[in-house]
């Protein structure tokens, strides 16, 4: 028996990293998977594959996340082949570095739109239908930088900081519905951006943090496990992080 036996999760922004990484996991402990990506490319096909291997229904949906009525549509598609959704994983997001004097107003608004408004479009969507089923479990995808800040990235870190706050309101709003929200704020995650940094950056930040090591996609996809599964039936509005001691 699984986890996540009988449910139904949708995933956005899985075709590769943290959010597939998150769409296997899911897989393996029972759940069909829908995610969704900008593009279905030959990376998103055979990430539909490796969830499917599993045994459990897996498909993935090309869809502008940042897109109001992009995102309706995805998940009344999702509905008619699924027949329902019990988990959210707002998981899509991007980064346009930049030091705030020098960040453009489009910079900006990209990062915001893609972390931010994506979630509540996803959000918007799917309640009604987990209102009505009395249950549900959404998972924001935040991260460290949106609980401690970081120089250059203003409009990430406004960004993940509003997925928690998000969450919590959330939380507050439908847990009279059996809803339950929370986010994870994922500290230094072992990825192909962060193998891109200089080896001397990458090396100071080990130095900081206590555990010694980067996480790694799958630490972050066992957190939003427990958050997706009755293991977490009581936890609501809360933020998980996931950072080895970088930030307590």
């Amino acid at each position: 028996m699984g986890l996540l036996d009988g449910k139904v999760a949708l995933i956005t922004g899985a075709a590769r990293g943290i959010g597939k990484a998150i769409a296997l996991k899911f897989a393996s402990e029972g759940a069909c998977v829908a995610f969704t990506d900008l593009v279905i490319n030959e990376a998103a096909e055979e990430t539909e594959k490796e969830i499917a291997g599993f045994g459990h229904k897996a498909k993935g949906y090309a869809s502008n996340a940042a897109v109001f009525e992009e995102t309706h549509d995805v998940v009344n598609r999702i509905i008619e082949d699924f027949g329902h959704i019990d988990i959210l994983v707002n998981n899509a997001g991007i980064t346009k570095d930049g030091l705030v004097m020098r960040m453009s107003e489009s910079q900006w608004d990209a990062v915001i739109a893609v972390n931010l408004k994506s979630a509540f479009n996803f959000i918007h969507a799917v309640v009604p239908g987990m209102a009505k089923q009395k249950s549900g479990s959404i998972v924001n995808m935040a991260s460290i930088a949106g609980l401690m800040g970081n120089p250059g990235q203003c409009n990430y870190a406004a960004s993940k900081a509003g997925l928690i706050a998000l969450a919590k309101s959330v939380a507050k709003e439908m847990g009279s519905r059996g809803i339950r929200a929370n986010a994870i704020a994922p500290g230094f995650i072992v990825s192909d951006m962060t193998n891109a940094l200089p080896d001397a950056v990458k090396e100071d930040y080990l130095k900081q943090i206590p555990l010694r090591r980067g996480g790694t996609p799958e630490d972050v996809a066992n957190a939003a496990l427990f958050l997706a599964s009755d293991l977490s039936s009581y936890i609501s509005g809360q933020v998980i992080s996931v950072n080895g001691a970088l930030y307590c």
